[in-house]
């Protein structure tokens, strides 16, 4: 491998992208990396220690990825720097929580990675491969069918939005890096990859956020009404010259926010503050003629336009690109935007953090990770140094968003309460066949992190020692492995030691979909 250049001693000094070997040169598509990059780039190409790794969205966490994939890939380099792929050998698994995530870095991977022969393959509901499995399905029943194989040259973890632990969803990317770790632990595993696994995982925080809190009204129907008359003031506040995305909580919503901000403007002519120069307002009049949905006709030509699921392709295509090159420069949107489509703005607004949950017939608070992606459309590099968050929410609800966007809540386990559940799945799919294993997959999770930290949360007394919390631990475990058994889901012996499936829930498969693995 090339040697690597010395920083000077400087620790803010940004490195270059030819300090890496010259095959993975033609990765990156820029000369120098950033701050971020550059202050991680020792620990992600210049070694394979795991990394948890916190920055607001679009500060370049995904070179990071990138930098731990080409460090794994620099085993194939010669003494002479030249790249030798034997292909089949290694693997690197992606993990996000959503489809479009894991679609994005998919086209991109393949487009960066082709050319060193690296293979990218998609492993969610959408794929073609492996009959359409998710990866956490599949990665199931290659160990039913008899074969360690597929994890056994897994060396290398990308976990994209691990904040989502937090969440309920979480437990299920949790129950996957409980069985991965604890594989990569087994005996027959120590000359596998696996057995020196790494994990590199990223979250999202947002710093220098507004938020601003507002006193209830009658009903929740009248809030999110009246939330709207203050859009236009707060967009003169922090958003001025500059583009902007207003998230509503329905398609509706977002139609109306467009509609009522393109007429307070439409009606101040020459002083339009959307409005820049008379070329634009040609361009958008012109655009506007192509438009199929009438009522955004009318909100484009005075540089405001709206994005759901109601439009057509032809149309979202269009506001997509007006956004895009600064001509239209205020967009509605609902929340399905921020998981999706890469539309950066300078300004965020997000016009009421409720939702009406039609299954519970109420407004209900946004889960924390679609806050954080909405958050995380604030900011565009390289065309800003900065980016703005305004939520609005009510004045009981500000501190919740206070701990959220300044990174100060604490993301605490979702494991416990669904236990039986992710331990039944390992029971079926032969990752567990004894007590001991079952107790070791609970002590890989992060759930047995957190109770060491914050016992109290789950309902264990602080300060309690080490050897009579493990005992808590095996308790805990010997607890579900009981119920299983009570429900007739496994077969246990005498002693309770060995473990084998005899039924698998219904609810299991359902309680894996909630997350996109």
């Amino acid at each position: 491998m090339a040697a690597m250049g010395p920083l000077g001693g400087d620790p803010y000094a940004l490195r270059c992208v030819s300090d890496l070997p010259p095959p993975f040169r033609p990765v990156f598509g820029f000369r120098y990396f950033n701050s971020l990059q550059s202050e991680c780039f020792p620990v992600c190409f210049l070694s394979d220690v795991n990394m948890v790794v916190s920055a607001p969205t679009g500060s370049g966490k995904t070179v990071l990825f990138e930098l731990c994939i080409l460090r794994l890939l620099s085993r194939f380099l010669t003494s002479e720097s030249r790249f030798s792929l034997v292909k089949g050998t290694l693997k690197t698994i992606y993990i996000a929580p959503m489809k479009a995530l894991v679609q994005e870095k998919m086209r991109d991977w393949k487009a960066k990675l082709g050319s060193l022969g690296i293979n990218c393959l998609e492993m969610t509901g959408d794929s073609e491969f492996y009959n359409k499995k998710k990866f956490d399905s599949m990665s199931r029943n290659g160990i039913r069918d008899g074969g360690l194989g597929f994890f056994g040259d897994i060396a290398l973890v990308l976990i994209d939005e691990v904040h989502l632990l937090n969440d309920p969803r979480g437990a299920s990317l949790e129950g996957v890096v409980s069985r991965i770790k604890m594989l990569s632990r087994l005996g027959h595993m120590k000359s596998a990859p696996l057995a020196n696994v790494r994990f590199i995982a990223v979250s999202a925080t947002i710093s220098n956020a507004e938020d601003i809190g507002y006193s209830a009204a009658k009903n929740d129907f009248l809030f999110e009404r009246r939330l709207q008359s203050f859009i236009f003031d707060i967009l003169m506040q922090h958003s001025r010259g500059k583009s902007a995305l207003v998230f509503c909580s329905t398609r509706k919503g977002a139609q109306e926010a467009a509609h009522c901000l393109s007429q307070t403007v439409g009606s101040l002519g020459y002083s339009n503050p959307f409005m820049k120069s008379m070329q634009q307002y040609e361009r958008l009049r012109e655009a506007s003629l192509t438009c199929i949905d009438k009522q955004l006709q009318s909100c484009i030509v005075h540089g405001v336009g709206f994005h759901n699921g109601g439009l057509c392709s032809k149309d979202r295509s269009l506001v997509e690109g007006l956004f895009l090159k600064g001509d239209l420069q205020i967009l509605c949107t609902t929340n399905t935007l921020a998981q999706g489509i890469n539309l950066p703005a300078h300004t965020v607004v997000i016009k009421s953090t409720q939702f009406f949950n039609k299954e519970k017939g109420s407004y209900v608070e946004y889960e924390r990770s679609m806050v954080l992606q909405m958050c995380g459309r604030a900011g565009r590099p390289p065309f800003d140094d900065t980016g703005t968050v305004v939520v609005m929410t009510r004045r009981e609800t500000v501190h919740l968003y206070e701990n959220l966007l300044s990174g100060c809540e604490m993301i605490e386990s979702q494991l416990l309460p669904c236990a039986v559940e992710h331990l039944n799945a390992e029971i079926v799919q032969l990752t567990v066949s004894e007590i001991n294993l079952a107790i070791e997959w609970l002590k890989c999770s992060y759930l047995y992190i957190r109770i060491k930290k914050n016992p109290e949360h789950y309902g264990i007394k602080r300060g309690i020692p080490h050897d009579l919390l493990e005992k808590q631990m095996r308790d805990i475990c010997v607890e579900k492995i009981h119920e299983l058994s009570e429900y007739g889901l496994i077969w246990t012996d005498g002693d309770g030691f060995l473990l084998k499936p005899l039924g698998e829930l219904s609810i299991l498969q359902e309680s894996y979909n909630r997350f996109n693995l």
